[in-house]
């Protein structure tokens, strides 16, 4: 790897006059590489990733204005907002918008080329329907979190591939405060300096963590947005990323169509949400769910599905708040078959696995990095679920990051079972079934399953007939993988046909 001497890059021309313009790429070491760059918006936005020697930056470039269009952006913005307030903009908000722009244009009797027009519009699109100067943060499928930790410090992104990166976007104060409060009003929160915290869930799902000035958080305003993927995981991707093998999927798509309950846990950023999403695909499509989150995270492919959110009060004594442990109880009377909850942490769960003892399938996620610290988190405070609950659980999955190649991914550790409570100890017994394994990077399949001899005794099967079924799913998934079938909606159509005919879906893959 050969490091260049750092050089501008060539100004970007306009088709006025003014030869002064803005350089978007920020100052960058003496020596440097460039090793990957992408549109993000072709041909307005584009991310450069560069590397130094010790630490990767990521640099968003957009338009540079000149000194007339930088003059004709803030005015346009101004009068823009007197136009806005004083009308209602329906249908194709961004052609409406361009309307008015025009016009005001006419207004001023200023004649743009078509390439400075798009350039100004570039910036009325992004403020007023994107987000602002971190929209191509936003924009980016690369980018996981987006952090602003203060006042004049540079935003931090997580990225997929180049993970904590510092990004040559920053807020002054002033600005920042402004910013957070117009984020907090898209997610439909109010945020102000006697409720200076909030957790709102910004258009597009993307779950949003905001703080506004010094009194608790002495470095200013904060925010952090966990991006949310707008086209959901699938098992193929989990296949793809080599968070699970095919046999685990196999197992667990068998478990869960025969409505076995599930706990996913792991440490922040683990993948939790991802895989329980993931594998909702496999719930029998006529099952009635009932889905029950404080942000919304899950998408799920079923008609028969209500959507639960909590809500928190208005009011000063706290009158008219919905907390989780409200939509669980409510839930309970709906008569749902499968109850999904985003993640337990309190009283929620107790009422969780009372619907499990009394016959609900259930999946959850939770924050815990063994199947110990799971163990010991349910059944202390603040969650207090009694041992003898436990055993109404049938499988936990253990997921974490590991490091891999040099590179930081996610795993599926272990899958284990709960098959009762010890008559000596009255603690729970567990099957440890499949166990990653760091020096192969591969899964073994360490003990027998006790839930697939449950579910072979129930439909009357043979083992021979129960080893068929697991391989007759192997068979799908590896078919799914191998023509790169991603999209969730195709997924479920091949989960449902294989539910209603195997034998076609079968000769289909085999064909």
């Amino acid at each position: 790897m050969i490091l260049k001497p750092f050089r501008k890059r060539r100004r970007i021309e306009t088709s006025t006059d003014d030869a002064e313009h803005a350089i978007s790429l920020p100052p960058l070491p003496e020596y440097y590489i460039e090793v990957e760059r992408y549109w993000v918006e072709e041909p307005f936005a584009a991310v450069h990733i560069f590397y130094s020697g010790d630490e990767y930056f990521y640099v968003a470039e957009e338009p540079a204005l000149s000194r007339l269009e930088l003059a004709l952006l803030k005015r346009i913005d101004e009068d823009l907002r007197d136009v806005l307030i004083a009308e209602d903009i329906e249908g194709d908000k961004e052609e409406a918008l361009r309307e008015r722009v025009r016009k005001l244009l006419r207004t001023y009797k200023v004649q743009l080329g078509d390439d400075a027009f798009q350039r100004i519009f570039y910036y009325i699109k992004r403020d007023y329907l994107g987000f602002g100067k971190i929209n191509v943060l936003m924009r980016d499928p690369n980018i996981e979190d987006i952090s602003c930790n203060g006042a004049g410090i540079p935003v931090y992104i997580y990225h997929r591939k180049y993970e904590n990166v510092r990004t040559n976007i920053v807020f002054d104060e002033d600005e920042l405060d402004v910013f957070v409060m117009r984020l907090a009003q898209r997610g439909g929160r109010h945020l102000s300096f006697g409720k200076p915290m909030v957790q709102a869930t910004l258009p597009g799902g993307s779950r949003l963590q905001a703080t506004l000035g010094r009194e608790i958080s002495p470095r200013g305003s904060s925010f952090v947005i966990r991006k949310f993927r707008e086209i959901p995981f699938t098992p193929v991707d989990l296949l793809k990323f080599k968070t699970f093998s095919v046999e685990i999927l196999a197992y667990l798509w068998l478990a869960i169509e025969n409505r076995r309950s599930m706990l996913i846990c792991g440490g922040t950023a683990s993948g939790k949400t991802s895989t329980l999403n993931a594998l909702s695909l496999f719930i029998p499509s006529n099952s009635k769910i009932i889905t029950i989150e404080d942000t919304r995270e899950l998408t799920l492919y079923h008609e028969n599905w209500i959507a639960g959110l909590t809500r928190e009060s208005a009011a000063a004594d706290g009158r008219g708040e919905i907390t989780m442990f409200d939509l669980l109880k409510a839930a309970l009377r709906q008569r749902p078959e499968c109850i999904i909850v985003g993640e337990i942490r309190g009283e929620e769960a107790l009422t969780l696995f009372q619907a499990m003892s009394t016959g609900h399938t259930a999946y959850s996620t939770m924050h815990a990095g063994d199947v110990q610290e799971a163990v010991s988190r349910l059944e202390n405070e603040p969650i207090n679920v009694p041992g003898v609950m436990l055993q109404a659980l049938d499988i936990m999955l253990v997921q974490g990051f590991a490091i891999v190649d040099g590179r930081r991914v996610r795993r599926c550790k272990s899958v284990v079972e709960f098959i009762g409570l010890d008559p000596r100890t009255n603690n729970i017994r567990i099957n440890e079934i499949y166990r990653w394994v760091p020096a192969k990077d591969e899964f073994e399949q360490v003990a027998p399953s006790k839930v697939l001899e449950e579910i072979a005794e129930e439909r009357g099967w043979s083992p021979l007939e129960l080893n068929r079924e697991l391989l007759n799913r192997k068979k799908i998934l590896e078919y799914m993988l191998r023509e790169d079938i991603s999209d969730y909606r195709e997924i479920a159509k091949l989960v449902r046909a294989y539910h209603i005919n195997p034998e076609e879906v079968l000769s289909r893959v085999e064909a």
